[in-house]
């Protein structure tokens, strides 16, 4: 029996286009490029961890279109087991338009057969989920289909790595069936309505904060535990996030402590940004390691 890191959630192809300012209203401006990657925060994340070496299925939907084969030749290429992708009949690939201008972007994300992926798919691939060393899985999925992965993972004391994102789909009844959750700064204040701090204290080594180049905060029961941001050279940001999480899913189904599978996925996420495109840049256990040497040397 093969225990795998198991990834549930969302395949999209990314639409990029690079320009030197944002558009106000109404304005119409002439951009720098524009580019397609594969994406969508669920199969960014198994990318993530596949990079590493970690051994990697994703449970999703594409449409029955070129975007969704290029999406599932991409994973396949990865080394990431396709075999539980599903093709959508109706529904088109998922999408995001991601916008870049002055080193940050913003992004408008169309589901598509992304909300195909039922809680009946889920149910008929529950023997797959409870044999999972860790489950990923993150919210560009249909909320009962996160809540149904959830209590599977419950039942059977899979540890959930789980990224409150998009941040206005999270039901908190999900917490208890939650190992770790990741959201950034924004999103820890939205989800909880408290300052970061008494969040963290609330819910000690469960809640996880990405800070950006801050680095990453959490509470580990006696003590607030800042893990330094690293100094890189920002092309794009986008899949930074996606990047950490699959990096700590990684890390802990090879058994790291915790504070140490953060600073590894706070690692491999500074590797991530160097690169234009949210896969493009994520890092190879040896770039990860090599990083953290040059740090902690």
């Amino acid at each position: 029996m093969i225990l795998l890191i198991t990834v549930v959630g969302s395949m999209n192809m990314d639409i990029v286009v690079e320009t030197n300012k944002l558009p106000e209203k109404g304005e119409t401006i002439l951009g720098k490029e524009f580019n397609t990657f594969p994406g969508g925060k669920g199969a960014n994340q198994a990318v993530a961890a596949a990079r590493l070496g970690g051994e990697v299925q994703m449970i999703a939907c594409v449409g029955n279109d070129v975007f969704g084969k290029e999406l599932t030749e991409n994973l396949s290429h990865e080394n990431i087991d396709i075999t539980h992708v599903s093709i959508s009949p109706e529904k088109p690939t998922g999408i995001a338009n991601i916008i870049i201008s002055e080193n940050d972007n913003r992004i408008i994300v169309i589901p598509g057969a992304n909300n195909d992926l039922s809680t009946e798919h889920i149910q008929q691939l529950k023997e797959t989920i409870q044999l999972s060393k860790v489950v990923i899985v993150q919210l560009e999925i249909l909320p009962e289909t996160v809540r149904s992965v959830l209590e599977i993972c419950k039942e059977f004391n899979v540890p959930v790595v789980f990224d409150p994102a998009p941040a206005q789909y999270f039901d908190p009844t999900f917490i208890p069936y939650i190992k770790y959750m990741t959201p950034n700064e924004h999103e820890c204040e939205q989800l909880f309505g408290l300052n970061m701090e008494a969040a963290l204290e609330k819910y000690p080594n469960q809640l996880i904060v990405t800070l950006g180049k801050d680095g990453v905060r959490y509470f580990d029961g006696k003590e607030h535990i800042k893990i330094a941001g690293i100094n890189t050279n920002v092309v794009d940001t986008t899949g930074a996030g996606d990047t950490f999480n699959g990096a700590l899913g990684y890390a802990l189904s090879e058994k790291y402590e915790l504070k140490d599978a953060i600073m590894f996925a706070n690692a491999a996420s500074s590797l991530s940004v160097e690169k234009l495109g949210a896969q493009a840049g994520m890092p190879s256990k040896e770039d990860v390691e090599k990083r953290l040497s040059e740090i902690y040397q």
